[in-house]
C-alpha cells in the first residue's frame, strides 16, 4: 500500500495499472489520473512538503535536518 501525495488517499499498487511517477529518484502511487496530472503540475511543491515534514530546514541555500 501507498499513499496518494494529492488526495491522502491509500493505494494499493498493481503493476503498471496503477498511476505512478517518478521525481528526483522517487516513485508517488496515485488513485486516479486526475491526481497524477496534479502532482505533475506541482511536483516540487509536494517534494519541498514532504522534506519540511521530515524535518528539513531551509536556511540561505543550505538544508539542516532537526526534529520536526
Amino acid at each position: 500500500m501507498a499513499k496518494d501525495p494529492i488526495c491522502g488517499r491509500a493505494v494499493e499498487v498493481r503493476g503498471n495499472s496503477t498511476p505512478s511517477a517518478e521525481y528526483k529518484k522517487r516513485h508517488y502511487f496515485f488513485c486516479s489520473e486526475r491526481c497524477l496530472s496534479a502532482f505533475r503540475q506541482r511536483a516540487e511543491r509536494f517534494r519541498l512538503h514532504e522534506l519540511w515534514r521530515a524535518g528539513a530546514m531551509f536556511s540561505k541555500g543550505a538544508v539542516t535536518w532537526a526534529l520536526a
